[in-house]
């Protein structure tokens, strides 16, 4: 055995616990992981404006891959800090857990950022960054490599007025990419000016030319938020808003029903999006349930002998946000996507019960179409039920009630099982002919599922093909929906390489989007990428997965000597040749799926599967030209 001494304790000092081990303050080192740099800036900056000291942030995507996010704010204290012997910004950019936002002494009331982590990580990750501020009529600078001081501060220049202006190059050395994409930074732009009313935020990308520049400001705040999610629908409501401050809690809520058949329900606390909900949603949506059921037994719409409308059935077509600020916020893990305040959820209740309630009141007319659709909802749940009880597991140890063309695997670790969504049934008897009868199940189906994104509970359980894959995966749906029976912890969409095969993914994603979202969440599902040539030369076979990979293989030889195969389809490889390229755990490609920005994930599935076609005309329009392979 080895020596285990004191010897071999290592010490991580200032920052380089970052660098050591960057995932565990960013989330990975990729396009998350470096958007996260820039988010981390912007979230200073709107505490600035949350404390009611700025007006406007402006960002930057430099040509060299640098980043510039600047702020009319009060700009960082550039005294000396008692305690660290040098210039409070230096102590703000260099050491971890130093800010602004601890304790009654900090210098902000509510904020975003509370760990004090968040611009000293962007210093780390950073092979360049500057720090100026604008304080006392002086241009403050101060420079960082790595997160180590090269320059201290100094004041370079006179300026006006006060604000904060930070300038990073993401390390080359840390991320697998620097390539900021323009329209991810622009969603969670856009989404902090929805929640921050009347506050400007600038992006400007001076990578091209012309310099690409837009600029958001909402005097509607939320309102304007639910508006801009309902864009695409067709609302049977005005928009209800209503806001207050109850024992220091700040409250913003605004909610709309539109003729959908889906929730779209958005929380934050201290602009932070709260995922997992908690708190502040709990109240909610308590709220809006007994404001509608109470209404509807007022009107006589609900009889005394009828039961209540479910939550689920009041909030059937519901677009909202939830929006509270407040000091000391619990939040439940590191991640920061639960909100745990106790008080939160009756001072929320309280606001939105009230509102609500002299909304119906005032506005029969609109009451009475809003409890109608919930009364339609409950209707369509009762008629789901039986088609929901259809497909149960019936016993989860011994496989009974898996459905019939499901070829299950041997193994009954979920952790080690995955299964293949297979197009078709010729292409199931390959896969099924290819594939590791231990480990791996197939499931083939039959033609295009249901679009679930415009049909209701009872349509999607009636569904023969939506049935089965519920069955097999063992999680129940709806309200019997429970991720902890997973029976594969790898579910692997393997459609064919075309405009169909493209279309039938898209319409099993929006599936488990709307239906079984915390598998998306939790990293299950995945697609497989087959490839897209089969290549021989002599008897040796490569394969390419798209245009350069076989120009790569080709290259500027004798096209002649090579025989090149395109796939069209799944069924036109036999088992070896699908199980070597697609299946096998050694040589295959697998995307997993993830949900990373749900505001813009639920635009996008609106526009693509909604019923509303000129959006989707116009999404079109506006990217057919930058399409590269319509078949990918």
């Amino acid at each position: 055995m080895n020596e285990y001494t004191g010897e071999q304790i290592q010490v991580l000092k200032g920052l380089e616990a970052v660098r050591k081990r960057p995932g565990m303050y960013i989330g990975n080192t990729s396009e998350r992981g470096l958007h996260q740099l820039v988010y981390e800036v912007v979230d200073n900056a709107v505490d600035e404006a949350l404390a009611g000291h700025a007006t406007k942030i402006r960002v930057v995507l430099g040509k060299d891959g640098s980043c510039l996010v600047e702020d009319d704010g009060r700009g960082i204290p550039i005294d000396l800090h008692a305690g660290e012997k040098m210039p409070a910004v230096e102590v703000a950019m260099t050491i971890l857990h130093a800010g602004g936002k601890f304790g009654a002494k900090g210098g902000y009331k509510v904020s975003g950022g509370l760990h004090g982590v968040g611009v000293s990580v962007v210093n780390a990750l950073s092979e360049r960054m500057i720090t100026r501020v604008k304080r006392d009529g002086k241009l403050w600078e101060i420079a960082f490599e790595r997160g180590r001081t090269t320059q201290k501060l100094k004041v370079v220049g006179k300026a006006e007025g006060t604000g904060t202006v930070q300038w990073f190059v993401p390390d080359t050395t840390v991320f697998d990419t620097l390539d900021f994409h323009w329209d991810v930074l622009q969603k969670r732009l856009r989404e902090l000016a929805f929640l921050n009313r009347g506050l400007e935020i600038t992006l400007r990308d001076e990578r091209v030319e012309p310099p690409k520049e837009r600029t958001f400001m909402y005097e509607g705040g939320i309102i304007s938020f639910v508006e801009h999610l309902n864009d695409k629908k067709d609302p049977i409501s005005p928009v209800i808003s209503t806001n207050g401050e109850r024992e220091g809690v700040s409250v913003e809520v605004a909610m709309q029903w539109a003729d959908t058949y889906s929730e779209t329900i958005f929380s934050f606390a201290n602009n932070i999006n709260t995922i997992e909900g908690g708190m502040h949603l709990l109240g909610f949506r308590t709220a809006v349930s007994n404001v509608v059921n109470s209404y509807a037994r007022k009107r006589g719409m609900l009889k005394e002998s009828d039961s209540s409308l479910s939550t689920d059935d009041c909030m059937e077509g519901l677009t909202a946000v939830v929006s509270v600020k407040l000091e000391e916020p619990q939040f439940e893990g590191q991640t920061k996507t639960k909100l745990g305040n106790s008080k939160v959820r009756t001072i929320v209740y309280g606001l939105v019960n009230e509102r609500l309630d002299f909304f119906f009141e005032e506005n029969p007319r609109h009451g009475r179409a809003i409890v109608d659709k919930c009364m339609q909802a409950a209707r369509a749940r009762e008629a789901a039920k039986k088609a929901r009880d259809l497909s149960r597991r019936k016993n989860a140890l011994d496989g009974g009630g898996l459905p019939g063309k499901l070829v299950d695997c041997t193994n009954t670790d979920p952790k080690a099982s995955e299964i293949f969504l297979v197009e078709g049934d010729s292409a199931g008897g390959t896969a099924k002919m290819g594939r590791d009868f231990r480990t791996q199940a197939i499931l083939p189906l039959r033609g295009k599922i249901l679009n679930v994104w415009k049909a209701r509970e009872d349509k999607v359980f009636a569904n023969e093909e939506i049935r089965a894959m519920i069955t097999a995966l063992g999680t129940g749906i709806g309200i019997d929906f429970d991720s902890e029976k997973l029976r594969y912890h790898k579910i692997i969409i393997m459609t064919d390489a075309d405009v169909d095969g493209s279309h039938i993914r898209t319409l099993l994603l929006t599936f488990f989007y709307q239906q079984m979202r915390a598998l998306l969440e939790k990293g299950f599902i995945y697609i497989a990428m087959p490839p897209l040539y089969g290549v021989r030369k002599g008897k040796k076979q490569r394969y390419a997965f798209n245009e350069e990979e076989l120009k790569a293989i080709v290259g500027d030889g004798d096209a002649k000597d090579f025989v090149v195969q395109q796939y069209k389809g799944l069924g036109e490889m036999d088992a070896d040749q699908l199980s070597e390229t697609t299946m096998d755990v050694d040589s295959r490609r697998l995307k997993r799926v993830a949900v990373e920005e749900g505001v813009a994930a639920d635009e996008m599935f609106t526009t693509l599967m909604g019923d509303k076609v000129e959006p989707r005309k116009e999404f079109i329009q506006a990217y057919a030209r930058s399409v590269k392979n319509l078949d990918l």
